[in-house]
C-alpha cells in the first residue's frame, strides 16, 4: 500500500511538477526607466522598419525603372526583413513593459521556426545577390541573358523553400526534446542556443543536425558570396580608369555593406565561444540583427542607391501635383 502510494506520488512529479510547459524571457533586467527608454527606441525602430522596408517593396512593384533583378531581390530582402522583425520586435515590448514575460512551448517553437526560415533564407538571398553582382560586373554582355526572370523567381522560391525546411527539421527535432528543469531564458526572445541549454536531454544529435544543415544553409552561400567578390575585385583591378573602377564597385557597395553586418553579427552571437561573452554583450549582439539590422538595409540601399531615391521623388512628386489637382 505505502509503495503503491510512493510510485504514484513520483509519477506525479514526473508528469505534472517537472515538465516545462512554458518559458521566462527575463529580457534587460533594469530600472524601469532604462527600460521605457528602450521601449520607446525599439518601438520607434520598429515602426521606421516597417515603413521603410514597405516603401522599398511598393516602389520596386510600381516603378518600371526598378523592374530589374537586383531590386526584386532587394525587396525580397525588405520582405524577410519585416518578418523578422514582426516574429521578435513585438514579444520583446511586451517583455521590457513587464521586466519579463512568458511564453507558451508551442509559442517558443513557432518563433524559433520563423527565426531560423527568415535567418536562412537572408543567407540564400545574399548569395543570390552577390551573384547577380558578380555577373554585372564580371560578364555584362551576357547580364540579360543569364539573370532572366525565370531565373529569378526560381533561385527565389527556391532560397524560401530551403529555409523553411531547415527551419521545420531543426524546430521539430528541438521539440521532442525533455525541458524537465529551469523554464529561465535569460535572454530577449526564444533563441535556439539558451533553449538547448536548458534542455535535459542529450542534445548532440540536435547539434550534429545543425552543424550539418548549415552546409547547405550558410557554408555553401558564404563560399559563394566570397568567390563572387574575388572575381569581382579582380575585375575591377583590371579597369584601366579609376573612374570606371569607381563607378563599377559602386554597384555592389551597398550589397557588402549589407552582407558585412549581418555575417558580423551572426559571427558574434554564434561563432566566438560563450565564455568570451558576458549575457549582456550576447543580448546587445542578438539586437543588432534582430531589430536594427532590419532598418539599416532599407536605409543602406535607399541612402546609397540613385534609382531608389529617383523613385521616391517621382513618387512625392505625383502625389503632390495630385493634391495639387
Amino acid at each position: 500500500m505505502l509503495l503503491d502510494v510512493s510510485s504514484n506520488f513520483l509519477l506525479y512529479l514526473q508528469t505534472n511538477l517537472t515538465v516545462v510547459t512554458e518559458f521566462l524571457l527575463l529580457g534587460f533586467q533594469s530600472s524601469q526607466l532604462l527600460r521605457n527608454i528602450l521601449f520607446l527606441l525599439f518601438l520607434s525602430v520598429f515602426v521606421a522598419t516597417i515603413c521603410g522596408n514597405l516603401l522599398i517593396i511598393t516602389l520596386v512593384s510600381t516603378t518600371k525603372n526598378l523592374y530589374t533583378p537586383m531590386y526584386f531581390f532587394i525587396s525580397q530582402l525588405s520582405i524577410s526583413d519585416i518578418l523578422l522583425s514582426t516574429n521578435i520586435v513585438p514579444n520583446l515590448l511586451h517583455i521590457l513593459l513587464n521586466n519579463g514575460g512568458t511564453v507558451s512551448f508551442i509559442g517558443c517553437m513557432t518563433q524559433i521556426y520563423f527565426f531560423i526560415s527568415t535567418d536562412a533564407f537572408e543567407c540564400l538571398l545574399l548569395a543570390v545577390m552577390s551573384y547577380d553582382r558578380y555577373v554585372a560586373i564580371c560578364n555584362p554582355l551576357r547580364y540579360s541573358s543569364i539573370m532572366t526572370n525565370r531565373f529569378c523567381v526560381i533561385s527565389i522560391i527556391i532560397s524560401w523553400l530551403m529555409g523553411n525546411v531547415f527551419s521545420f527539421i531543426v524546430t521539430i527535432i528541438s521539440s521532442k526534446l525533455n525541458f524537465c528543469g529551469s523554464n529561465i531564458i535569460d535572454h530577449l526572445f526564444c533563441d535556439l542556443v539558451p533553449l538547448l541549454e536548458l534542455s535535459s536531454s542529450d542534445a548532440f544529435f540536435v547539434h550534429l543536425e545543425i552543424f550539418v544543415l548549415a552546409v547547405p544553409s550558410v557554408m555553401v552561400p558564404t563560399s559563394i558570396i566570397l568567390m563572387s567578390y574575388i572575381y569581382i575585385v579582380i575585375s575591377v583591378i583590371r579597369i584601366p580608369s579609376s573612374t570606371g573602377r569607381q563607378k563599377a564597385f559602386s554597384t555592389c557597395s551597398s550589397h557588402l555593406i549589407v552582407v558585412s553586418i549581418f555575417y558580423w553579427t551572426i559571427f558574434g552571437v554564434y561563432v566566438i565561444p560563450k565564455r568570451e561573452q558576458t549575457m549582456v554583450s550576447s543580448k546587445i549582439l542578438s539586437l543588432l540583427y534582430t531589430v536594427f539590422t532590419p532598418i539599416i538595409n532599407p536605409i543602406i540601399y535607399s541612402l546609397r542607391n540613385k534609382d531608389i531615391k529617383k523613385a521616391v521623388q517621382q513618387t512625392l512628386h505625383k502625389h503632390v501635383s495630385r493634391n495639387n489637382y
